[in-house]
């Protein structure tokens, strides 16, 4: 059998996996276009966003399984078949409902590939300081795709239209299947768990349902009887997840690891990192461009601070790694990525942009010492052959959290946008009053236009400051919460990480039969 370098495995898979963080991140800038040419309002845009993530996350944990029984290089072609197929109905998609489902089929192939990706760099380096000098490539590839993102986007969108970013995934993938037919050996677990069937569709739907909640929630309203019992739902179908996996012999996630004060930390902290530092990717954007009038290259050249102090602090954290506990490590990201955002709050109340980037480059650089320390952590909590699973779990905590801190964060800017704007309105503009939904909705996706569509010339000027100020208001509360929980996250992950590391990491405990 053909011998397969390691390094131009990683470099393979971290193309793979830049690719995926690509096209989520690229799609942020681009949302008030899509919005305006549409027509679609704030609930709709969130759903562009959702249905990719929420099939991303959904599914990532039988995508694991899927590598681990069924080979990681395979999955990967399976993978880059439906992200291309999925990416090519995304650019044609003639409405946003057409566009939502076209996004859920590409998280489809996007949770193939990550999981596949990351346990093809993680059966391919075997000694631990080369796995090591692994994992930060590949975060510091993931940097360089995030960096990239904002600004590619809004030169696409301007230049050629936002249906582009999907197309240009055509060319790029299949590149991509090239390589991994060359890089990539097949490799696999002979005792990976069987596909999990009812486990997978418990997560799925409780994963639907607390989405669904959420971001319909400012469409019918939170104290709607639909709303509390999409949430409830969502609750009980993840109890449901929890003892299905437990009663079963060969579960899809090893539940003993649950015991390990550590692997939760690990965890936990990949979690708050991703909702409250790498959700940042997705809304920053929006403050430009609604906020602060920014175009859609602007926006992305704006995210620039945010984005290189992530790019540049993953190689202070490997030099750190070495002087430093994981949990202390961990902890610090975090406290930088609450402060940045608490800081990021204030400069939003206080208007302008030099505080504003100041303050991002702040959360980015917390952000950039986690990027990928997180992982790295998670993947030493587990055996080298189950590195599918714990790469499936790993990247289930960051796409969860991001879906589920879109769905809040959006909550939370809808409901305060409206609830300012109706304030400003009643003082200053009552005879419409009754409009307030319709403005808040449009002018939260970007499109302004759009929202004052309905109001006659005179009135528009008049409104226009103060939808913007309603929603600039709405945005600093966001930023608030997002920074007083990953603080919170900091103090949890600090404590857990502390805990010695599971023997299980270096020895696989015998199986149930």
């Amino acid at each position: 059998m053909k011998t397969v370098s390691p390094r131009l495995t990683l470099l393979t898979a971290s193309g793979v996996c830049s690719l995926i963080v690509l096209d989520t991140n690229i799609v942020a800038v681009t949302l008030p276009s899509i919005a305006r040419d549409l027509g679609a309002n704030f609930v709709d845009i969130e759903w562009v966003v959702s249905a990719y993530m929420l099939a991303f996350a959904a599914l990532l944990l039988p995508a694991g399984s899927i590598a681990d029984r069924f080979g990681r290089k395979k999955t990967l072609f399976w993978g880059l078949s439906i992200f291309i197929l999925a990416s090519i109905g995304c650019g044609a998609a003639p409405n946003s409902l057409l566009l939502e489902i076209a996004r859920a089929v590409k998280g489809v192939g996007a949770a193939l590939l990550l999981t596949s990706a990351l346990a093809s760099i993680g059966h391919a380096f075997h000694d631990e300081v080369e796995r090591a000098k692994a994992w930060a490539f590949w975060g510091a590839c993931m940097g360089v795709a995030m960096t990239a993102a904002p600004t590619l986007g809004g030169l696409i969108t301007e230049s050629l239209g936002w249906r582009w970013i999907f197309y240009l995934n055509l060319p790029v993938g299949l590149l991509l299947m090239l390589l991994v037919r060359h890089a990539i050996a097949e490799s696999r677990d002979p005792q990976a768990a069987r596909l999990d069937p009812w486990g997978s569709l418990a997560f799925s739907a409780s994963l639907l349902c607390l989405i669904w909640g959420l971001i319909e929630a400012n469409r019918i309203g939170w104290d709607s009887p639909m709303t509390y019992a999409r949430l409830s739902a969502g609750a009980l179908l993840l109890g449901l997840f929890v003892w299905v996996e437990a009663v079963q012999r060969r579960p899809m996630i090893d539940l003993k690891l649950f015991r390990h004060p550590r692997f939760i930390g690990a965890l936990l902290g990949m979690f708050a990192y991703a909702g409250c530092a790498q959700v940042m990717m997705t809304l920053l954007p929006f403050y430009l461009q609604n906020g602060l009038g920014f175009s859609a290259v602007a926006s992305g050249l704006g995210m620039l601070p945010f984005a290189l102090a992530m790019l540049i602090c993953p190689r202070i954290g490997a030099r750190l790694a070495s002087h430093v506990s994981p949990a202390s490590l961990m902890a610090a990201g975090l406290t930088l990525v609450g402060c940045g955002n608490l800081l990021s709050a204030w400069a939003v109340d206080h208007g302008g942009y030099l505080s504003f980037a100041l303050t991002t480059a702040v959360t980015g650089a917390g952000a950039g010492l986690l990027n990928g320390d997180t992982q790295k952590n998670i993947m030493a909590c587990v055996p080298r052959d189950r590195v599918g699973m714990a790469s499936g779990m790993s990247t289930t905590m960051r796409f969860s959290a991001i879906v589920l801190a879109i769905g809040v964060f959006g909550a939370l800017l809808g409901s305060h946008t409206e609830q300012n704007l109706q304030a400003s309105l009643r003082q200053q503009a009552r005879p419409w009053l009754e409009q307030s939904h319709f403005i808040a909705t449009r002018v939260v996706a970007g499109d302004m236009p759009g929202a004052l569509s309905q109001l006659p010339e005179a009135a528009r000027t008049r409104i226009e400051p103060l939808a913007t100020r309603a929603f600039v208001s709405g945005f600093g509360v966001v930023l608030w919460v997002a920074g007083i929980l990953a603080l919170l996250g900091a103090l949890l992950v600090g404590t857990l990480m502390r805990k010695p590391i599971p023997q299980m990491a270096t020895a696989r405990p015998a199986l149930q039969e």
